[in-house]
């Protein structure tokens, strides 16, 4: 598995081999040695997997957990985009957006450090997300950002109109939670 830096920092693009054949097709999508190797620690305390048809849009979600909250995803039904926005505040890239396309069969899956905010919108009929948590789920400190808040501008890519919670549609925007100090601080 190779862990290919992106822009936001502590943010990678996992890759790693499939093997198919026509029965259909095998990968190893999480290998924690590999983590070792690059200085990535990381250590699986939730699994979590979200199946959502056609342009349902989840997120953006961040925890507030003080032991912070790291995520691995990856596609592995359908395909979506994921993405991820960091709302570090103090961070050098603070409300940048990246959007990586997942496919069940691409190798591909997502690093993500704790504190950016984290969504994704199912690009196929249906999709499954798959992934793993640095830390349980805490109702209290889980927020969200609105994923339609025009001054982040996620490029969302839908066939027709996004689907969403009415938590997610009701969230506040991201100078909301930066006004109101409700965001994560970067720690380097």
């Amino acid at each position: 598995m190779n862990l290919v830096p992106r822009a936001i920092p502590g943010l990678y693009v996992l890759e790693s081999p499939v093997w198919g054949d026509d029965r259909g097709y095998f990968r190893e999508w999480f290998k924690g040695p590999d983590f070792d190797v690059a200085g990535v620690d990381f250590t699986v305390r939730q699994a979590n997997l979200s199946m959502s048809a056609c342009d349902v849009v989840r997120g953006l979600h961040y925890s507030l957990a003080p032991e912070g909250q790291a995520k691995v995803v990856t596609c592995s039904y359908g395909s979506i985009d994921d993405v991820i926005v960091d709302v570090r505040v103090g961070s050098p890239t603070f409300g940048l957006v990246e959007v990586v396309s997942l496919d069940a069969g691409d190798g591909r899956s997502v690093y993500l450090p704790a504190g950016v905010a984290h969504g994704f919108c199912v690009t196929s009929d249906h999709a499954a997300l798959t992934y793993l948590l640095s830390s349980p789920f805490h109702a209290s400190l889980e927020l969200e950002v609105n994923p339609l808040d025009p001054a982040v501008a996620v490029p969302w890519r839908l066939r027709g109109a996004a689907v969403l919670s009415e938590k997610d549609a009701a969230a506040p925007t991201l100078a909301h939670r930066l006004a109101a100090g409700e965001l994560p601080a970067y720690r380097p």
